[in-house]
């Protein structure tokens, strides 16, 4: 299961930072990618979409200047996340910026897209397609993603309900390009278990709300620290698309999360006045019991590092020892 030059050879740890809906900035994307993870933002949370512009070109020198100091260390490749369904009436203004700055990675969701995807090829990016089953796992192949990032049950926000092990033995069975897993990984060795598991590279999201650089509000990092898998609720009453949240932050605007009603699939926000999404209500995955403190993002990719180093060690001893 080879990986693309793109991120062959050029990552510390087999990591992709998930694109986090207001919280990822440019702060959080340049800290991961000097920490030797793909960093990642929606290209949305640039706002107004002037600022998409600002933010890649920020991006880009800082991690240049930062790979001039450091050639024996550069930094890892950054990605950017469109959603491409037609609804999002600036993805071609978005793509068009994309494609001055070269982005070397765009994460795509919300529909496959062939036109898409050549845009990418043809700036020398590569495209990786987010998916909740195997169905639309091989369309966004037939339509020309590069690699799929598998989001299995427990991960944060908009989630899959397959168990990663289901969901990656399918994928895998007539897939062998990159392929990332998502889903209550937040130790190194949840990411090393996701290799053994098939896949390439693990995608991490939750975690990153409890470091200092996400751009999120104080009470979203605590509670993320103080919460465990079962301060986590599945449902489709948010924004009308399943997905995992907070039951403290329900609580706080008025919901019981323990008896929701269902939501309204056609519906991607609720009505004004209401609690919303992202806002009022945090987005959260299953693994954030392992966090028990807001730290720098370097420092605690650092720590991902050593968990991992350990998690290979054991393994290796444990195969040694049923040789």
């Amino acid at each position: 299961m080879a990986l693309p030059s793109t991120l062959k050879d050029k990552l510390r740890l087999p990591l992709i930072a998930a694109p986090l809906f207001i919280i990822s900035t440019p702060e959080l994307v340049i800290a991961q990618c000097k920490a030797g993870i793909v960093g990642s933002f929606p290209a949305l949370n640039a706002r107004p979409a002037d600022q998409l512009e600002v933010w890649l070109e920020r991006i880009t020198s800082e991690l240049a200047e930062y790979d001039r100091q450091h050639p024996d260390q550069p930094s890892a490749p950054f990605a950017v996340n469109q959603i491409v369904h037609k609804s999002n009436d600036r993805l071609d203004h978005d793509m068009e910026v994309c494609a001055r700055f070269k982005v070397p990675i765009v994460i795509s969701s919300l529909g496959a897209r062939k036109e898409i995807n050549d845009a990418v090829h043809a700036w020398g990016g590569i495209v990786l397609h987010d998916v909740i089953d195997n169905r639309f796992a091989k369309k966004a192949i037939e339509k020309g993603a590069d690699g799929l990032i598998a989001v299995a049950a427990g991960a944060g926000g908009h989630a899959g309900a397959q168990s990663p092990f289901a969901l990656l033995q399918e994928i895998r069975q007539w897939f062998d390009g990159p392929l990332a897993l998502s889903g209550a990984i937040s130790s190194g060795r949840a990411i090393l278990t996701a290799q053994v598991m098939g896949a390439d590279l693990a995608y991490m999201g939750s975690a990153f709300i409890a470091t200092q650089e996400a751009n999120a509000a104080s009470g979203h990092k605590q509670m993320i620290v103080d919460s465990a898998a079962n301060d986590v609720v599945y449902t489709n009453l948010i924004t009308g698309v399943h997905g995992n949240y907070l039951k403290p932050s329900m609580a706080r605007a008025g919901l019981d999360p323990d008896n929701l009603p269902a939501g309204d699939a056609s519906q991607m926000n609720w009505a004004a006045g209401k609690p919303k999404a992202w806002k009022d209500i945090w987005g959260c995955g299953h693994g954030i019991g392992v966090l028990d403190a807001i730290q720098p993002a370097g420092d605690f990719i650092e720590g991902l590092a050593q968990q991992y180093r350990e998690a290979c060690l054991s393994t290796q001893q444990l195969i040694a020892a049923r040789a």
